[in-house]
This record gives structure tokens, sequence and C-alpha cells, in this order.
């Protein structure tokens, strides 16, 4: 009990802190330092970094050696090399996006997706659109952690034809388990893009949540959605890309740093064994079936 106090203690300080913080000025100066060529800073960021995460695996880059990336940010968007993550070939497998950990999963309850212990946020306002949150009533979702030392492109969980984009704006929150655990609304507050696409076994939606220091999301089809100077205002529509057919485990988007990606389906999955809360999960690999 003494230490579920301590900790609860920790994270509600963690919290107190960022809502106190220059959560979009801060992001901007990250946006500006992973990008900058001066091989001095990108030298000072990297070996930061390389120590801070040793779990970093650059045997499986395509280009192992970190010091000869133009940029920091290149070198935290690095490409695998071919075959570093085999994808499940099941036509109506449903497979993890991303390199991450399981935040949370199961089923979409009367419109409610569990946050943490305790909390939860609607699928309405994670995805800021009535009409699309109907589509996945009586679905599931997967809520997935990419750490900092996670590989950080983000790819297709199964064939599926893209039909809407749409940018978010909103704060700029941590992420990690401490804050979700904390934050109500977290991920329904946090900057996101939201990607609708239709599929042989129904919608899918994955929502790509921004986070502190998240310098931008990236897309294949329409570039950098929200670099800095394009952050905030209302609710917008992305056409680049609509009707564009996508494949299992095709890249599709980036983080230019870490965050969550959230993936929704629009019937009840069976998600495979030991995917589950804490568990975590490898690119490619089956997260459920679709067609159970």
């Amino acid at each position: 009990m003494t230490g579920e106090i301590e900790r609860s203690s920790r994270d509600e300080l963690f919290a107190l802190l960022q809502k106190v913080l220059p959560q979009h000025l801060l992001s901007r100066g990250m946006h500006a330092l992973a990008r900058s060529r001066q091989p001095a800073v990108r030298n000072l960021v990297l070996r930061a970094v390389l120590r801070a995460y040793p779990q970093i695996d650059m045997h499986e880059a395509l280009q192992p050696d970190p010091f000869t990336y133009e940029s920091f940010n290149a070198f935290f968007t690095r490409e695998l090399r071919p075959g570093a993550r085999p994808v499940a070939a099941d036509a109506h497998s449903l497979v993890s996006p991303v390199d991450g950990t399981v935040s949370q999963l199961g089923r979409i309850n009367a419109g409610a997706l569990l946050q943490a212990k305790g909390m939860q946020y609607t699928c309405e306002g994670l995805l800021a659109d009535v009409p699309s949150a109907a589509r996945y009533l009586g679905g599931s979702f997967a809520c997935l952690y990419l750490a900092p030392y996670n590989y950080h492109r983000i790819h297709m969980p199964c064939d599926a034809v893209l039909r809407v984009t749409r940018y978010v704006p909103g704060q700029l929150f941590s992420v990690n388990a401490a804050t979700a655990r904390t934050i109500p609304d977290l991920f329904a507050r946090n900057e996101r893009v939201v990607c609708e696409f239709d599929t042989e076994d129904g919608p899918l939606c994955l929502v790509l949540v921004g986070a502190l220091f998240v310098g931008s999301i990236e897309t294949v089809f329409a570039g950098e959605i929200n670099p800095p100077p394009g952050r905030g205002g209302r609710v917008r529509m992305i056409e680049a890309g609509v009707g564009r057919t996508f494949r299992r485990g095709e890249e599709f988007a980036r983080f230019n740093m870490g965050s969550t990606v959230i993936v929704l389906t629009g019937k009840a999955v069976a998600f495979a064994p030991r995917v589950e809360p804490g568990e975590p999960v490898r690119l490619g690999q089956m997260l459920a079936r679709l067609d159970a």
C-alpha cells in the first residue's frame, strides 16, 4: 500500500509539472534541435541518447552507424534492414503497426476505451467526430506506446483503403504510463492525427497521438502534418491520400520523436496470446484475428 501511495504521489507531481511547462514551446525547440545538421549538435544529442537508452539495437538498422545520419531526427526515424521485421501473412490477421509496449487493449464498451485502472475516455472524444465514433461501437482497441529506444516508423496492420485523415489540435502531455494513470482523457486531449480506413473485415482506424517533445507526425502521403508552424487552430481535414490502398506491413507514417498509436476496429477481435497490457510487441507480430 505504501508503495502505491508513493507511486501515486510521484505521478501527480509529474503531471503537475507538465501542466505548468510550456509544452508547445518546448516541442518547437526539440523540432529545431532534432533537425540540426551541425555535427557538434547532432553528435551531442546522439551520444546522450545512446547512453540513456542502451536498448537501441543499431544492428537492425539499414545504416548501423548512428553518426552517419545527417541529423538526430534522421537517426531517430532510421529505416530497418530488409527482413528485420517479418510480417504475419494471414489475410485475416491484424498485425502490430509498430515496435512498442501494449498500454491497454480490449472491447470498446458503450463507446468507451480503457486508459488506465479506473480511467476511461470516449471514442467520440478521441476521434473528434461523432459519426466516425459510431463505426467502432462494439469493436476493439489496442493502445501501443513507443519508447524513445523503439523503431519509430508506423506500418499498416492489414490491407486497407484510406478514407479520411484529420488533424486534431491539442495539448502535448507525455504519454508514458505515469501520465496515463494521472491525466484524465489523456489521448483525447493531446494533439493527434486520425486516419480511418475501409478493409475487407470492416472499418479500421489508426490514431497517431502526439506528446511532449514530439516534433511532428508525418505520413507517406501528406508529409509533415503538424510541424510547429501548423500546430493549433481547429480540426482540419487532410485530402491527400484519400482512396489510396495500403498493404499489410507497408510503411504508412512516422513519429519524429516518440509517442502512441491507438488501433481501433469496427468489430470485436480475438487478441493473440501474450498480447496484453505491459507486454512488448514488434512490428509485424500478430495482434489479433479479424475474422474471430
